[in-house]
C-alpha cells in the first residue's frame, strides 16, 4: 500500500519509476513534511546499520564513544575482554543517561543515583537495594545493541533482527581496501560539524550526483579528472570513482604525487554515510548526515590518517573540504529545500545517460528508491 503523508499543495505526483530514465523524482513534501521525518525514524533509522566512529577511538579497555541515532543515544565500549559492545546510554533504574561525548572509565556510573555497570554492560552495584523484594541485579543489565566493524568503522543497528552489515553491502569492503591499501592503519584525527537548514536526504542527493559540479565546484572539478568519474550503484551502497590522475597543480588544493594516484573515490552507504579519498597523503574521511528536524540536519565529517597526524598536505585538503566545498554544498542545498516548499515545484526528473557519466543521476535514484521502498511509497 503506498505510503499517504499529508501534502500542503495538491499538486498530482507522477510516477516514481524503477527504470531511472523513465523517474519521477520524489514528490518535495517527502522532504518537508513533519511526519515524513517522524516515519523515517521507524522505517529506516531503527532498522539500518548506522556509522558510530572508529575502533580507535575506543582503543583500549574501558574507551567509550557516544553517537545518536535518529533520536536514540547508543554508547559503545571495550571492555576487559577486549570486545566492543554497544549499549543504549541509558540508566535502568530511572533513565539517565550514563556519559557524555567520549572517554576512558574503569566502569560506567550512572551520575544520577550512582548504578554501577561493568564495561560489558551487567549492572555490578545498586546503592540500598539489598533488602528490596524480588530484586535481581541481572534483570538490569544495560540493553545491548548490535555493532559490527567494517575495515575499523563501528556500525551499530537498533533492529536485533537485522543482518550483519557485510552480507548487506557485500563489496564494499574490498573497494574500501583497494583505494586505500592502508586502511587497517588509519586512526581518528579530526571532525567537523555543519548545521545545515536542509533535510537530510536533500544532502544525501547532492553527494550522489556530480551533475552539478562544473556548474558549482570549480575548483573541484580543477582537481578531479572527470571524464573518468563514473557512479556505480549496488544493492546498499554506489561507489562514485574517478580513476584518472588529479591535477597537481590545480586550484583546490596543492599535492605532490602520493598514497593516493588517483582522482578521487567516494562511496555512499545506506542510509546516511558517505565515504571520500582525495588525491594525495594516504587518508580516509566519512561524511554523515543526522537529521534533526524535517528540514534541518547535522553533518559530521570524521577524518582519519595514518597515527592519526594529518601531514601537512592532508591538513590542505581538510581546510579546502571545509571551507570551500561544504560551504559551497551547504548553499546549493539550503537553496534547494526552499525551493521544495515553492508552490511552483513537486517534482523533477533524473537525469541519466547510458553512458552512466559523471552527468548521470542513476544514484541519486537509486537512493530515493530505497527511501521509497522503505516508507511504502508506490513504485511502478
Amino acid at each position: 500500500m503506498a505510503a499517504n503523508f499529508e501534502r500542503s499543495v495538491h499538486i498530482a505526483d507522477r510516477p516514481l519509476r524503477r527504470n531511472p530514465a523513465e523517474s519521477f523524482t520524489l514528490p518535495a513534501r517527502y522532504y518537508t513534511d513533519p511526519s515524513v521525518h517522524r516515519a523515517e525514524r521507524t522505517a529506516i533509522f531503527e532498522q539500518s546499520w548506522f556509522y558510530v566512529g572508529h575502533v580507535s577511538q575506543v582503543a583500549s579497555t574501558g574507551d567509550y564513544l557516544t553517537a545518536t541515532v535518529y533520536d536514540q543515544d547508543i554508547l559503545v565500549t571495550r571492555d576487559n575482554s577486549d570486545a566492543i559492545n554497544a549499549f543504549h546510554n541509558v540508566c535502568k533504574h530511572r533513565g539517565h543517561s550514563l556519559v557524555q561525548g567520549h572517554g576512558r572509565v574503569k566502569a560506567l556510573t550512572c551520575p544520577y543515583h550512582a548504578w554501577v555497570y561493568g564495561l560489558d554492560g551487567a549492572l555490578k552495584h545498586s546503592r540500598n537495594t539489598g533488602d528490596l523484594s524480588g530484586f535481581d541485579h541481572c534483570d538490569f543489565a544495560l540493553s545491548q545493541v548490535q555493532v559490527e566493524s567494517l575495515c575499523g568503522f563501528l556500525f551499530v543497528n537498533l533492529d536485533p533482527e537485522a543482518s550483519s552489515l557485510a552480507s548487506q553491502a557485500p563489496g564494499l569492503e574490498d573497494e574500501l581496501r583497494h583505494y586505500c591499501p592502508e586502511i587497517d592503519k588509519i586512526e581518528f584525527a579530526r571532525r567537523d560539524v555543519f548545521e545545515v537548514a536542509a533535510n537530510w536526504k536533500t544532502m544525501v542527493d547532492n553527494f550522489l550526483e556530480c551533475y552539478h559540479c562544473a556548474p558549482a565546484h570549480r575548483d573541484f572539478v580543477d582537481l578531479v579528472d572527470m571524464p573518468s568519474y563514473r557512479s556505480v550503484v549496488h544493492r546498499m551502497y554506489s561507489s562514485h570513482v574517478s580513476d584518472g590522475l588529479p591535477t597537481e597543480g590545480n586550484s583546490a588544493y596543492q599535492f605532490t604525487k602520493g598514497k593516493v594516484d588517483f582522482s578521487y573515490a567516494g562511496w555512499f552507504l545506506w542510509p546516511n554515510l558517505t565515504i571520500w579519498i582525495y588525491p594525495g597523503d594516504a587518508h580516509v574521511s566519512v561524511l554523515q548526515m543526522l537529521p534533526t528536524e524535517a528540514e534541518r540536519c547535522i553533518e559530521y565529517q570524521d577524518w582519519f590518517c595514518p597515527t592519526g597526524r594529518p601531514t601537512a598536505q592532508l591538513e590542505s585538503a581538510m581546510e579546502y573540504q571545509r571551507d570551500v566545498l561544504q560551504p559551497e554544498d551547504v548553499g546549493l542545498c539550503e537553496s534547494v529545500q526552499r525551493g521544495l516548499r515553492s508552490n511552483g515545484y513537486n517534482q523533477g526528473r533524473f537525469v541519466v545517460d547510458d553512458r552512466r557519466s559523471e552527468l548521470s543521476e542513476h544514484a541519486v535514484h537509486h537512493f530515493q528508491l530505497m527511501v521509497a521502498d522503505a516508507l511504502g511509497v508506490e513504485v511502478s
